[in-house]
């Protein structure tokens, strides 16, 4: 067992607060001179940006589709151990799961495999005694729904005491505070989410005064108490890396590999536990912008394109003509790559920006990359190699098994791929996708490492035999 005090925020919906409330909360307990660990609930990566420019380290997520429930408490436990509070950001309505119909890997999926106090914020626009029926219902749809604490959000300074009042006596809950609404502290959304965190104009100083809010209307003493009180995180005796024979997230790369990572304004969705395990397998990651650089870095023996904005960027990346045919020249020369998403949208001949032009790319992929109405494919699927077909060799003889992992783009291809098989959990629904290609693996869907650390050793392995082949 392991003390981590901690609390998730969770809500009702999609837009009631949650991301701002968290924000300003982190930067509240910042501000008190707490060392924060900060997490979200699922597959995002936009949210985590926020919380990082408030703690100033980096924001995991964890997700209980990905990982079983041992791997989330170990990955909890792994980057929360020397902080005074883990606060973590649930996903859309607080039992919303897989599918649209189950509770697996919703925000109280998490809070019930972490063991974790939840603090339940209410967008109480244009409710008074309804808040009653509504709370009550979110307490008792699951035997234990972990919610321990309400933050009535968009609330009247005026009727706060009397909604607290009622609450407390009917329903038993603690109220630990409102938030009324504050102006000038908004976060605007795009087609993938919010906007980045580099377009708000005075960030910092936004969440500072939103901070200040906080300590007068929240309750920020029941709030520590509640994550003190928060129940040991128990773990299995063993630790996920012990170096036993058969562990394979304990695999090391006999020497280092030198990886080029996208990173700019374009390329911008990170798992940094993604990271955490290549490293911890033998890897140097070396960021590199496909927008600012003129050439790729050198001595690198492997390349990974993450998603992002490129469709926000399309005449930058198109202008960069070095860059692409830097990208091209080293993939077709058999440097390993793996791409996913907007990365994998960089790959292709041509590509559709917002601004409905379309700009040349990198010409690895043939074929162009457009812009659909609405998401193309959405949410979590699992992938499976499919044997038959002559292009699935990136994975060679051997079967990396089920790869869980998550779509969600506007932008469709003329050429997605057929080396995987994609399968939506509780559905009949699939689709063939991916490219795999000797040394190369790209395509629309995101990979998290933990879930399948077959494919990141798959990934190292072939970057180590490039290596060796340069010399």
């Amino acid at each position: 067992m392991m003390k981590i005090p901690r609390i998730l925020l969770a809500a009702g919906a999609s837009g009631s607060g949650k991301t701002l409330i968290t924000c300003g909360l982190l930067q509240a307990l910042v501000n008190r001179g707490k060392k924060v660990a900060s997490f979200k609930c699922g597959p995002d990566y936009i949210d985590p940006m926020f919380h990082s420019r408030v703690i100033g380290t980096k924001s995991r997520n964890l997700d209980t589709f990905f990982t079983d429930g041992e791997m989330v408490r170990y990955l909890l436990t792994e980057n929360a151990s020397d902080c005074d509070i883990a606060v973590i950001e649930g996903v859309m309505g607080f039992y919303d799961g897989v599918g649209g119909i189950t509770d697996k890997a919703s925000a109280y999926d998490l809070a019930d495999t972490t063991d974790t106090p939840v603090i339940f914020i209410v967008n109480s626009r244009g409710m008074s005694i309804s808040l009653a029926a509504y709370v009550k219902g979110f307490l008792e749809y699951r035997k234990n729904s972990h919610i321990q604490g309400v933050i009535l959000n968009q609330m009247s300074p005026m009727l706060y005491p009397r909604m607290k009042k009622l609450l407390e006596e009917e329903l038993g809950v603690q109220v630990l505070g409102y938030v009324p609404k504050v102006e000038d502290c908004v976060i605007e959304s795009r087609h993938l989410g919010l906007v980045l965190p580099d377009e708000i104009p005075e960030l910092k100083s936004r969440l500072e005064k939103l901070a200040g809010v906080l300590e007068k209307t929240l309750d920020m003493d029941a709030i520590l108490a509640l994550a003190e009180n928060a129940a040991p995180v128990q773990l299995k005796e063993h630790c996920i890396h012990d170096a036993a024979e058969n562990n394979v997230y304990a695999w090391r790369l006999p020497e280092k590999v030198r990886i080029g990572v996208a990173d700019d304004e374009a390329f911008c969705f990170f798992y940094e536990d993604n990271f955490r395990l290549l490293r911890n397998m033998g890897a140097e990651l070396v960021s590199f912008s496909p927008i600012h650089d003129r050439t790729l870095p050198e001595d690198l023996d492997g390349i990974l394109l993450y998603g992002g904005y490129p469709e926000l960027n399309g005449s930058l990346l198109e202008q960069n003509e070095t860059m692409r045919q830097d990208v091209s020249q080293a993939i077709k020369q058999g440097i390993p790559c793996m791409a996913e998403c907007g990365g994998f949208m960089y790959l292709h001949e041509e590509m559709e920006g917002m601004d409905g032009r379309f700009y040349h790319m990198a010409g690895v992929i043939p074929g162009k990359v457009y812009r659909t109405p609405k998401l193309s494919r959405f949410g979590y699927i699992t992938l499976e190699k499919n044997d038959s077909l002559p292009d699935a060799d990136f994975f060679g003889n051997s079967d990396p098994g089920k790869i869980p992992a998550h779509e969600f783009h506007y932008f469709d291809s003329e050429n997605c791929g057929s080396a995987l098989h994609a399968s939506k959990p509780a559905s009949t629904r699939g689709w063939d996708c991916m490219h795999s290609r000797e040394r190369l693996l790209a395509g629309f869907p995101h990979l998290y490492y933990y879930g399948n650390p077959c494919v990141p050793q798959t990934f190292l392995k072939k970057c180590l035999e490039y290596k060796r082949s340069r010399k």
